[in-house]
């Protein structure tokens, strides 16, 4: 065994002290085995001894049709998978989980217990034994994983949800999270991760807003582009403990009509150029991006699924993109059933094919139709051709056919790792937004807060969000401040308060609203109770069942209003009237309408959620050991009446209302500190710049308080004057530092031309001469402002 095949699990960052297992020996007459040849030339060899038939199997997977290689207890077979795919197999879908037979979604079903990491792996492992072993060519498989806020998988660490980690403005640390992601990912076996998520999302009622980075193109793009490096790093030939990515969903999936999931993106090109693409075309053009998954949604009439304008023109041709577009869950097969677009699962084949599709997922069945097709001469096998090239290149970059195994013995230990479970917990402190603070209630002082009463069913039963399985441990908020009332003397007592559903596991399909009869006495309990407490906490929001994904008629997550469901509201009046001293927290997944609360509350945090390090976060917030930092990636409405209110909005919206404010309840990149700060004017390095220059801004930010602290300095710009009317206000750059007390610095940004352009009347990109003004501050609202001038 040569020492370089040794390396690759030798790094204190890769999947170190694995076991190596042997390699696959290069075969002399089979030039693509020979690892020394250049990636190309191994493509060229393999491709030339491939029949159709195992071409064609290389754009499939199988998911529900495990069945088809497993035994009666689960476990793989390898006789059965000869019988069922003779030309072998492309890919597989989530091989931790055990669904079988029937659409579930991603980690816990409430059902089905998944498979740990060794049984994981030693599933994969036999899988990729057979592809390898026992089909004429031994083509390894990609096995592809959900992994939106951490691995998608029993135990896996489970981090803050995405528009939590978008909170953070902190797209390092952001890298770091999905860093771990990979290496418990890879460690089972998976190369393939269904993430991130760079959707733009304008619409709050919509249950999937909580998977996205929010509503600006620039921060979905920094954030996307954070995932991408910690998932798959910066080099084509993907490291061991690394794996691909999916980009999703393209495009205009984040503001669905009605608010509805997959709803028609009534949305232009110009929209969909300014708003919906940046993130794609960003990471596409600066980040190693594996797949780029269309979404369910139509827009102008095509669904993305058959759009070649979208997945040929744009991405291919005008962005370079040279990966895989693989297809979301049953997308082919909807142009069928939802879309009306196709009579038959083949003419949605071919036209999902001739659109830019390259492998259905989860099973084969549109594509089961492809050869067909080929031999109709509707598709020319040499088109096929074109897209098994790409998939055996990833293939050959990913390492697997030199390393196709995984040490099952240690995948445990790799995942949840005392270093992971460390940054869960970091990340839990820096994602939360504080947005009321009156007279200085947080942080608390554990000498001071008397008898603490903990309210909310979900302070004990905390939620994680969706795609998550089950971790080693969550952290409620109960167990977190039991911890704090033991370390600094004072007394906790819990009253349930208020209950929301009768459960909250994201994959099952009913949902049971508790009744109001119910909540009622809780209710009343827990105002009893209060009467005797000097503080009270209270943990309000949603859950996995009131802010979700609806994937099927039957499985819906959308929502028509965005106040508290339930009697939650109920339970705060009746709270708020003691006049005890009362801090809310939030854990929920959508922006939530919470105008009593943010008047009322002394103390109001917006959580999110925070992942499986929950309670022992909350307890560092609340008393002082870390410092809120968080910014809102999103505009939180006043009422559903007030949308679209998303702040990036053009001159000519938001004129007013003769009953409301246009203004939303708290504006996009706002969060307060318990410490304060002082941002300066900003200044130009040269105020006078000829189109196609750059130039730079610099700003001061001071902390004028008396506790270290977090700020979030933003850097705003708006056209003054242009041929096309632009937005009010645009994000183009962001910092976050930590600050001692009286501690100032001076940050500096670049100001380039693509700061600048925009698309003119022609659909051409351009920077037009003209005044442009310069905004700097802590949020979309509080800004100081310099002209830049441009000639």
């Amino acid at each position: 065994m040569t020492n370089n095949r040794r390396q690759f699990l030798t790094s204190m960052t890769g999947l170190a002290g694995i076991t190596m297992l042997p390699a696959i020996a290069a075969a002399a007459q089979a030039p693509y085995k020979d690892a020394a040849l250049p990636v190309e030339k191994r493509v060229d060899d393999l491709l030339g001894r491939m029949t159709l038939e195992e071409k064609i199997m290389q754009m499939q997977c199988t998911w529900q049709a495990k069945t088809e290689i497993q035994d009666a207890k689960g476990s793989f077979s390898a006789a059965k998978a000869q019988k069922a795919y003779p030309h072998g197999l492309g890919m597989i879908a989530r091989p931790s989980d055990r669904q079988l037979g029937q659409a579930a979604g991603a980690g816990d079903t409430g059902a089905t217990k998944n498979r740990n990491a060794f049984d994981t792996a030693t599933y994969v492992n036999a899988i990729q034994k057979w592809a390898v072993e026992q089909t004429r060519l031994g083509i390894p498989l990609f096995m592809h994983e959900e992994a939106l806020h951490g691995y998608v998988a029993p135990d896996a660490t489970c981090f803050p949800q995405s528009i939590g980690l978008a909170s953070s403005f902190d797209p390092e640390m952001t890298q770091k999270i999905f860093s771990v992601a990979a290496r418990e990912m890879r460690a089972r076996g998976a190369n393939l991760a269904l993430a991130p998520v760079v959707d733009v999302a304008r619409e709050p009622r919509w249950g999937r807003i909580e998977e996205t980075y929010g509503e600006d193109p620039y921060l979905c793009g920094e954030m996307g582009r954070a995932a991408v490096n910690g998932f798959a790093g910066t080099d084509k030939k993907l490291a061991r403990d690394k794996v691909f990515v999916t980009l999703k969903h393209m495009t205009g999936h984040g503001q669905p009509e009605s608010g509805t999931n997959i709803g028609p993106a009534e949305v232009g090109e110009r929209t969909l150029r300014e708003e919906f693409f940046p993130p794609f075309e960003k990471l596409i053009k600066e980040a190693n991006v594996g797949c780029v998954m269309p979404s369910y949604n139509e827009i102008g009439g095509i669904p993305s699924h058959a759009n070649h304008w979208l997945l040929h023109k744009v991405l291919r041709e005008e962005w370079g993109f040279k990966g895989l577009t693989v297809s979301d869950y049953f997308g082919i097969n909807e142009l069928v059933t939802r879309h009306k677009l196709a009579a038959t699962p083949k003419e949605a084949a071919y036209r999902a094919f001739k659109a830019g599709v390259d492998v259905e997922t989860p099973d084969g069945l549109a594509y089961k139709t492809l050869a067909e097709l080929v031999k109709e001469k509707r598709i020319a096998e040499s088109e096929i051709d074109v897209v098994v090239r790409r998939v055996l290149e990833m293939k050959f970059q990913a390492g697997l056919f030199e390393q196709p195994y995984v040490d099952a013995k240690i995948a445990d230990r790799l995942t949840a790792a005392p270093d992971a479970v460390a940054l869960a917990r970091l990340a839990a402190t820096r994602t939360p937004v504080l947005l009321k603070n009156d007279k200085g209630l947080l942080p608390l002082d554990g000498k001071k807060v008397g008898k603490v009463l903990l309210l909310g069913t979900h302070a004990k039963d905390c939620p994680i969000g969706g795609y998550s399985d089950i971790p080693r441990h969550v952290v409620s908020i109960h167990e977190g401040l039991e911890a704090e009332a033991k370390a600094q003397g004072f007394t906790l007592t819990y009253s349930e308060g208020v209950r929301i559903t009768e459960s909250r596991v994201w994959g099952a399909d009913e949902i049971k609203f508790t009744p109001p009869e119910v909540n009622a006495k809780l209710i009343a309990a827990a105002v009893e109770a209060a009467k005797s407490a000097d503080t009270i906490i209270m943990v309000l929001g949603d859950n996995e069942q009131t802010s979700r994904e609806a994937w099927a008629d039957n499985h819906l997550g959308d929502r028509e209003s965005l106040d508290l469901m339930g009697q939650q509201n109920d339970l705060a009046k009746a709270i708020f009237a003691l006049g005890k001293p009362t801090v809310v927290f939030l854990l929920n997944g959508r922006p939530l309408s919470v105008n009593l609360l943010a008047e009322k509350a002394d103390a109001l945090v917006e959580g999110w959620y925070m992942g499986q390090e929950t309670g022992h976060a909350v307890a560092d917030l609340l008393f002082g050991r870390a410092n809120p930092g968080g910014k809102l990636p999103v505009s939180i409405a006043r009422s559903v009446g007030q949308l679209p209110v998303f702040y990036n909005h053009k001159p000519s919206a938001r004129r007013g209302y003769i009953d409301g404010s246009t203004k939303p309840l708290y504006p996009f990149g706002f969060g307060l500190s318990y410490t304060s700060f002082a941002i300066s004017e900003p200044r130009l390095t040269k105020a006078g710049i000829a189109v196609g220059e750059s130039t730079k801004v610099e700003v001061d930010v001071t902390n004028t308080g008396k506790l270290a602290g977090d700020e979030v300095v933003q850097i705003y710009i708006r056209d003054d004057v242009s041929s096309v009317t632009r937005p009010v206000l645009e994000l183009k750059a962001f910092k976050r530092v930590t600050l001692q007390p009286g501690e100032k610095r001076t940050l500096s940004f670049d100001i380039k031309p693509s700061d600048l352009w925009f698309y003119n009347t022609e659909m051409v990109r351009v920077v037009e001469p003209g005044s442009f003004t310069i905004h700097a501050g802590p949020d979309s609202v509080n800004l100081k402002s310099v002209k830049l001038m441009v000639g």
